[in-house]
Parts: structure tokens; sequence; C-alpha cells
């Protein structure tokens, strides 16, 4: 492990202007050394195997291999290895499972860049990071009602607009399990219609809408 003087950087990002930016931070630090940037996880993977970076700064949403099964992987093979989830969506879902898989932050795309900055010196000290209206809203979550891996997959079909009959012929259960699940989605979610379900499931980070 190189020291905070050194730390080195590895960026994972979709987006070829958020790498451009991110990289163009970095560089700006004389603290931090960039060795690469990757545009989805799998690279992300492999270039953390050939480059042994101290710090990831990851994108969440990424095609082939996303964030979440990219830290898993990642942590497994290298344990020191410190990995930021940069994420677009403030659903404290997203933050969770980024947190349980193994990230040492979570930070939105949108934050200022001096937060940025503090959280990525804070996880290179060896501290956890989380910005301060997510970690209110994972608090809440704890004492909260959460969806069950069957109302998960529900939700995902509802949200798509699909009829208790369809969902109940993709999910393979009766269409009055269906209304049984729908039902106990919509009081966890503490929501009326299937329409606030959806609105409510994206803002959280539970599904992800295009």
């Amino acid at each position: 492990m190189q020291t905070m003087n050194t730390a080195s950087v590895l960026i994972a990002d979709v987006h070829p202007l958020i790498r451009a930016g991110m990289a163009a931070l970095i560089e700006s630090d004389g603290k931090f050394t960039l060795l690469g940037q990757a545009c989805d996880g799998q690279q992300a993977m492999e270039m953390c195997d050939r480059l042994h970076p101290d710090l990831l700064l990851m994108d969440l949403n990424m095609p082939g291999c996303d964030g979440v099964e990219a830290i898993g992987r990642i942590r497994a093979q290298h344990p020191d290895a410190k990995v930021i989830i940069l994420s677009g969506h403030d659903g404290e879902d997203d933050a969770d499972r980024s947190m349980r898989a193994g990230a040492h932050a979570y930070m939105l795309k949108s934050a200022p860049l001096d937060d940025l900055m503090t959280c990525i010196h804070a996880v290179l000290q060896g501290k956890k990071f989380m910005m301060p209206e997510l970690a209110v809203k994972l608090a809440s979550r704890i004492h909260g009602n959460q969806l069950t891996p069957r109302e998960r997959d529900i939700l995902m079909h509802l949200a798509t607009g699909m009829s208790n009959k369809v969902i109940a012929r993709a999910a393979g259960i009766g269409v009055g399990t269906v209304k049984f699940h729908v039902k106990s989605i919509m009081s966890k979610l503490n929501v009326c219609t299937r329409t606030e379900a959806a609105m409510v499931a994206a803002k959280r980070g539970l599904v992800h809408l295009n």
C-alpha cells in the first residue's frame, strides 16, 4: 500500500466526459497518481488485477458487470483496495447494496468537488464515508420494512407498467399471489397507487427506469 502522499487511483465510469473530469481532478492534486481509466466493470477488474490501485473511483451502473458485482470481486482479490462508488442516484437501496458489497464510500456525482476530495482523503485514511442525507436515509431504513426478494422482483415488473396478470405469468405465480405482494409492497413503501410505488421505488434506487 502506498502512502497518503503517493496514493494511486483508478477511475471506472461508462461516461467519457465524467472520466475526463475525474482524471483532471485527480491529476490536479499532487497527492495522487492516476493509473488509468476503465469504461466498464469488467475492464475495472482487469485493470485492478494488473495495476493494484490504492483507490478505485467507480460508477455504480455499468454495462456487463455493474458496480456492486465488481466491488465484491475486486475486494475478494485485492482486500486492501479501497472503493468509492460514484452514482447519479441518491436512493438508499443503492447506497446500502454498495456498502454491503464492500465499498468504503458512496458519493453522488452531483456532490461538490470539495466533498469528494474530503471523501477521498477520509477513505484513504481507512474511514468509511457517506453523505449526511444518505446516512439519515439508511439509518431510517434499518428500522423500516424492507422488501423481500420476491417483492423486489414483482416491483421491477410493476414499475414497467405490467398488469397483475402479466406479472403473474412472468414470475410464474398466481394472480392472487401477485395481488398479495403488490399490496404488501405498497404498504411498505407507504403509497396508495402503483404509479406512486414505481416513483418511490425509482427514487430510493429499488428500480432504475430509463
